[in-house]
Parts: C-alpha cells; sequence; structure tokens
C-alpha cells in the first residue's frame, strides 16, 4: 500500500497541534467547504485522455460540498450512464465522452453545467 505524501498542514486532516490548554478550538469544528445550493454550482464538464493510457473519460470539476454528496452525485451519474468511474481529488471521473447525456443528467438535478474542451 503506498502513503500518501503530505504536501500542506491541509493534508493532515485538520490537526491542530498546541501547548495551550486554554486555547478554544471550537472555530476548527466548522467544515472547510461551504457546501453550494444545487442552483448556485458551477460545474465544467470535462474531455480528457491524457494520462490515463489513451483511456476517453468525462470529468466533472467545480463541485462545491461535502466528499458524501460528491461521492453520491458520483454513483448518481455512473448509475443514470451505466458506466464506471470514481471520485478522486474533488473530481467525478466517469468512462467515455458522454459530456452532453452527462450535462443533461445535472441540469435535470438543477445544477448549472458548462462543457469545456474538444
Amino acid at each position: 500500500m503506498s502513503k500518501k505524501k503530505v504536501i500542506s498542514f491541509s493534508d493532515l486532516g485538520g490537526f491542530v497541534f498546541s501547548t495551550n490548554e486554554n486555547e478554544d478550538f471550537s472555530a476548527f469544528d466548522k467544515a472547510d467547504e461551504v457546501a453550494l445550493k444545487r442552483e448556485e454550482q458551477q460545474l465544467e464538464a470535462h474531455f480528457s485522455n491524457k494520462g490515463r493510457g489513451g483511456k476517453i473519460v468525462t470529468v466533472i470539476k467545480g463541485f462545491q460540498g461535502s466528499e458524501t454528496d460528491l461521492k453520491a452525485l458520483g454513483k448518481l451519474l455512473k448509475n443514470k450512464c451505466g458506466v464506471g468511474g470514481s471520485v478522486k481529488e474533488g473530481e467525478i471521473i466517469i468512462q467515455g465522452n458522454i459530456r452532453d447525456k452527462i450535462t443533461k443528467i445535472l441540469e435535470t438535478e438543477g445544477y448549472k453545467v458548462k462543457r469545456v474542451g474538444g
């Protein structure tokens, strides 16, 4: 199993180190990401084949919300399109160049979607 590199303090998952016993850490309990309503989301549907051995995928970028909401949206898209895919680093990756179909699905769900790329 490979280990992830720690590039910044945010990669530690919200750890706060302090020797002050009277420190109030309640400000750190709130989620960093602010979840926007579906109507306020600006999603982008990208076409990509780079770094994937020539395989064509559709990448959905720009989702702002919790990781569980992102995974639920990814699962919905995979089920409605009947294809595989994954959710990695804040992006939904769907197998195949099906941007038009994904755009229609997202728009019926209430999201604003922009088709990006050739």
